[in-house]
């Protein structure tokens, strides 16, 4: 935090529900090799989706609105966060992932979160 900048007690209020509602989903979510964990990390450009089996802390597979298959795409971000979903689903799947739990990050489950997860049922991912 800057020295002399105040933050509003709502912008506070928000980062620290958000830290709580990502503590409370970590204490019941864990990816297993057989069933690892699909990781969505939302910021206000971009969105990163990662496959991780959490045993061996390996990333399975992963994409982002960086990659240059998405990046400068048409459409808003909610678009970008279903291409984002059908990506990181195919390279899953290619990497032998059928089935995930998923892990909203703490983020509410609206919005580009669920554009993309629907966007990864829709490719064929089980979750």
């Amino acid at each position: 935090m800057a020295y002399g900048v105040k933050i509003a007690k709502g912008d506070a209020y928000k980062r620290a529900a958000k830290a709580r509602r990502h503590i409370r989903i970590r204490k019941n979510v864990s990816g297993t090799a057989e069933r690892p964990r699909l990781v969505v990390t939302r910021s206000n450009r971009n969105i990163v989706a990662q496959v991780i089996d959490d045993l061996q802390g390996h990333t399975l597979a992963s994409a982002s609105t960086l990659d240059t298959s998405i990046r400068g795409g048409e459409g808003d971000k909610s678009a970008q966060a279903q291409a984002v979903g059908a990506l990181v689903a195919e390279r899953a799947k290619a990497a032998g992932v059928e089935t995930v739990v998923f892990d909203r990050g703490g983020n509410r489950y609206a919005g580009r979160i669920a554009a993309l997860a629907d966007a990864a049922r829709e490719a064929g991912l089980k979750f």
